[in-house]
């Protein structure tokens, strides 16, 4: 069985399937930069000044340190949102906790008061081995993931194996509220007081208003020094091979049929465990190549309704095969293609990414990944977009 997880500004690959030892799964992001040779800068502990900041900034206990920038356009910030953690040591989960928000109805995620970034400090040593998102309210009832435009994890101390401009984007989820589930004998490797950055973006276009919603992540975990019994994991690392290179994923979409190509270049030997892909409405296709073995690697088929909304885009894995191979070098070369039926420009209406799991050849070259936290969250418009 095969289940595909698309998410706004982030997609998951999981797959199940009987007998195999490895199910994939992933998330997605990124911004501009046309030229080649911009991407090959090393890792920093600043952000580029072009990338786009959701939200500001604050620590777990929700104090405010910058003002919301998204593309330019500016947001009012949500009050009194916090982040809580609470560690379960017996089942070795975490949960995440983002609140509470209020959330009035028929609002665009322009007009909606955005969360500021929120940063959980990671209290183990060890892997996070899965993602589980819900929304509920403060009586813990159930809230629809439609008002969920997405939640991005950023490690802020590792970069990007294939952007080193950026953060490493560990989970995202959007509307969908798709389980990423767990990989046997894999996981993200994460050292305690690791700090992740969390992001989160809400709409409602729904009729009904909502009042004090929450989003809950629960992660279970697997500590090195916990039980002598478990199995070794493997450590993999999320690759976002995206349209717009190493820049913003977000592009205006033009009317009627568009293609957009990007390029990024692999600095690590290893293999890519399963790729899917990222599209919004009107998307019809994802294409990663090799253009260094003048290989097509996925050509990935979105799936959409009547009216062209985006339902899902599929996955593909290389597991059974050993993984396909890269070698430090090559140029992979991803394209999408719109075909727009509204006959307007809309405005950042597109991304075209595809993403999956990277499994170095030698784990220990990709400790050049590791960086000092960015200097301070209080750089206003100086992040991601989405």
């Amino acid at each position: 069985m095969k289940r595909t997880f698309t998410i706004c500004g982030a997609i998951l690959l999981a797959a199940v399937t009987a007998g195999a030892p490895f199910e994939a799964s992933l998330a997605a992001r990124g911004k501009p930069i046309e030229a080649q040779g911009e991407q090959e800068k090393p890792a920093a502990p600043t952000h580029d000044m072009e990338q786009m900041h959701h939200g500001g900034s604050a620590d777990s206990s929700g104090a405010q340190k910058t003002r919301f920038m998204q593309g330019g356009m500016h947001h009012a910030v949500a009050k009194g949102v916090k982040l809580d953690a609470k560690v379960d040591a017996a089942a070795h989960t975490v949960t995440l906790r983002v609140g509470p928000m209020n959330l009035p109805a028929h609002t665009s995620h322009m007009k909606m008061p955005q969360p500021p970034d929120l940063v959980w400090d990671v209290p183990i040593d060890g892997w996070l081995l899965a993602y589980h998102p819900k929304l509920v309210d403060a009586g813990g009832n159930a809230v629809p993931g439609t008002v969920l435009h997405h939640v991005a994890f950023w490690n802020e101390n590792r970069a990007d194996f294939l952007c080193p401009n950026k953060e490493e984007h560990i989970f995202g989820a959007g509307s969908e509220m798709t389980d990423w589930a767990e990989m046997p004998g894999y996981g993200y490797r994460v050292e305690k007081g690791t700090k992740i950055r969390v992001e989160t973006m809400m709409y409602n276009s729904t009729a009904t208003s909502y009042d004090k919603a929450y989003l809950e992540v629960v992660i279970p975990f697997q500590e090195v020094s916990g039980d002598a019994n478990a199995a070794p994991r493997k450590n993999v690392y999320p690759a976002w091979m995206d349209v717009k290179s190493c820049g913003g994923s977000s592009y205006d979409l033009p009317p009627g049929k568009s293609e957009k190509t990007g390029s990024v270049t692999v600095k690590y030997e290893g293999v890519l465990l399963g790729v899917g892909g990222h599209m919004h409405d009107y998307g019809r296709q994802i294409v990663l190549q090799d253009a260094s073995r003048k290989e097509t690697v996925a050509t990935l088929g979105a799936k959409s309704d009547a009216q062209g909304h985006l339902e899902s885009v599929p996955v593909k894995l290389f597991v059974q095969e050993g993984g396909y191979k890269f070698a430090k070098g090559d140029v992979l070369k991803v394209s999408a293609t719109y075909d727009n039926p509204t006959g307007k420009l809309l405005r950042e209406g597109a991304m075209g990414i595809a993403v999956g799991y990277f499994a170095a050849s030698d784990d220990a070259k990709m400790a050049a990944l590791r960086r000092n936290p960015r200097m301070s969250h209080d750089m206003a418009g100086m992040s991601h977009d989405h």
